[in-house]
């Protein structure tokens, strides 16, 4: 028996060391050393290069190392039939939150104006505004989005969120379906995406959704770069349309050196770097989830590719 690391971004060492631990006796490999392919029966993958999955004969669960799943199915050679699992970490769901409640707050309290005034040596108050009277808005209620609104609602921001199915959380105005989606975004001081990637959410944030959109909005984007039209975000910034984004994710990553997003006024950019996977949080998860395989028993957060998530 053996589980497969595939990622550019994970410690091996790191890997071997918790699973040594918590799977005395099951062997971690790391991507491209193989050993016997045959005895790999679990892959943990954060996007693992075209074929990589059609070298395990034996394969019978592909794990992501993120709470997306989306990169599973760039290439369209996910193996049929092998179970598909994803993390839901409590570490992850926290340093997500945090991130997006420091862009919300940094926005909320005019930060960037500041520091603009400071560079300049001016003493000078920008508006100042309750957070009672800042709407802001979270599309995603899952356990990454649901946490963001919670935490916005103990603030005391007037929160609302959007997602595909019907969710109900105490504090927050929620709205569900495609055709409640203008009726969200247009009165929203600031959006936060946190929706999983899928063929019905890709370039969800386009020209039509900004212009639904308040103008002078903020967008804070952490879910995936495939979310937002890029021009079309330039475009909405150049018109006046937003005011500013903060974003963590892209369309390319790294974010080529000739994005103009670089440069854009009003635009705070950071490497994908939201939510990091920790070794020393998943690896219980992953080992529960080891045994579960070998036991036969139901898996924790599966996930169905039909759906995407």
């Amino acid at each position: 028996m053996a589980i497969l690391l595939i990622s550019t971004s994970q410690s091996g060492d790191e890997w071997r060391a918790a699973m040594a631990e918590l799977l005395p006796g099951v062997a971690l490999r790391v991507w491209p050393d193989l050993g016997d392919p045959t005895e790999i029966d679990m892959a943990l993958v954060w996007k693992a290069p075209a074929g990589a999955l059609a070298a395990l004969p034996n394969l019978r669960c592909v794990y992501s190392l993120g709470q997306g799943v989306d990169h599973l199915f760039v290439h369209g050679d996910l193996p049929a039939g092998v179970a598909v699992a994803r993390l839901v970490d409590s570490s992850m769901r926290r340093q997500m939150s945090a991130y997006a409640l420091a862009a919300v707050l940094r926005r909320h309290c005019r930060m960037a104006g500041y520091a603009a005034l400071q560079a300049e040596r001016r003493w000078e108050s920008l508006d100042a505004h309750d957070p009672a009277e800042t709407r802001v808005g979270v599309m995603g209620l899952g356990a990454l989005g649901g946490d963001l609104a919670r935490k916005l609602a103990a603030l005391e921001f007037r929160v609302a969120g959007w997602s595909r199915t019907e969710k109900a959380i105490a504090g927050v105005e929620t709205f569900a379906g495609r055709a409640a989606l203008a009726a969200f975004l247009a009165d929203r001081d600031i959006v936060c995406c946190l929706l999983p990637l899928t063929p019905e959410t890709r370039g969800i944030l386009n020209a039509e959704t900004f212009a639904w959109m308040k103008k002078g909005a903020y967008l804070v984007n952490l879910a995936r770069g495939g979310h937002v039209v890029e021009a079309d975000l330039i475009a909405a910034l150049r018109a006046g349309r937003l005011s500013g984004a903060t974003l963590d994710v892209f369309e390319t990553e790294p974010l080529p050196p000739s994005s103009p997003l670089w440069s854009e006024p009003g635009v705070t950019i950071t490497p994908h770097i939201s939510a990091v996977t920790l070794v020393r949080s998943c690896a219980p998860q992953v080992a529960e989830n080891y045994r579960r395989l070998q036991a036969g028993e139901p898996l924790l957060n599966r996930v169905d590719p039909a759906r995407g998530y």
